[in-house]
């Protein structure tokens, strides 16, 4: 007669749920976070996070400026307040077009180059130094279909899309200025009052084309022009000589 076994030693099932109820073991030299150590940090985080707030202000760039040690303060952002302030007109529409230029360096590249066959180059271009009319139509607008630039010929895909719905007068006047006037181009500036007075006059709805725009390759938008190449604007007065 053989002796019986216990009775656990053929339970298996049991055996694995029994296994399975059992925590995995933490590896050596591993023990969960204290909560001491938890409570620490949050309170760090507290105490660091009122601190910066209260130093910065709140977060206002006019008071957490990095760039006040390096730039004597103000703001160095193209229109805010300090150093852009002081620029002449033409001077702050070069910098403020120079940053918004970039929806247009996509295509056209940032040195003002263009891809032959598709985008044409703005460096050097007719379209460009020519009349401010129908530079700010096509802006205005977008142009569609053929064109010759320097002599040889573009076609945009889809042609180039109207900005201005995207864009105030003042941005569109800043851009254009800064592409009158790189990559050797020198030209008069174009105005946020010259682009507005297009706007205004000018409903519509679609694209441009170059026969289109022919009546006004060599037309400027009159208006004052207040610096840069062939300034209209009268110089400021000079002072009064001291009187003796």
């Amino acid at each position: 007669m053989s002796a019986s076994a216990h009775p656990d030693s053929t339970d298996l099932d049991r055996l694995h749920s029994a296994v399975k109820r059992e925590k995995a073991d933490l590896a050596p030299e591993s023990q969960p976070t204290p909560m001491w150590a938890m409570f620490l940090f949050f309170l760090f985080a507290i105490i660091a996070g009122s601190q910066l707030g209260f130093y910065t202000g709140g977060w206002s760039f006019d008071v957490s400026n990095p760039f006040t040690v390096i730039n004597g303060g103000g703001d160095p952002r193209p229109g805010g307040s300090g150093a852009g302030a002081a620029l002449d007109p033409f001077a702050l529409a070069m910098k403020k077009g120079a940053s918004g230029y970039a929806v247009c360096g996509g295509c056209h590249q940032g040195n003002g180059g263009g891809l032959p066959g598709q985008f044409p180059p703005l460096a050097g271009s007719e379209w460009v130094s020519g009349g401010t009319e129908r530079l700010i139509r096509i802006t205005q607008h977008g142009l569609v279909g053929a064109i010759s630039v320097k002599g040889q010929g573009y076609n945009t895909p889809g042609g180039m899309q109207p900005f201005g719905a995207a864009m105030s007068s003042q941005d569109l006047a800043n851009v254009l200025t800064y592409v009158r006037n790189s990559w050797g181009n020198e030209a008069t500036m174009i105005t946020k009052e010259m682009v507005q007075k297009v706007r205004d006059e000018e409903k519509r709805a679609t694209q441009w084309t170059e026969a289109d725009l022919k009546p006004f390759a060599d037309k400027n938008v009159p208006g004052e022009i207040p610096a840069g190449p062939g300034a209209t604007a009268a110089p400021a007065a000079a002072a009064a000589p001291a009187a003796k």
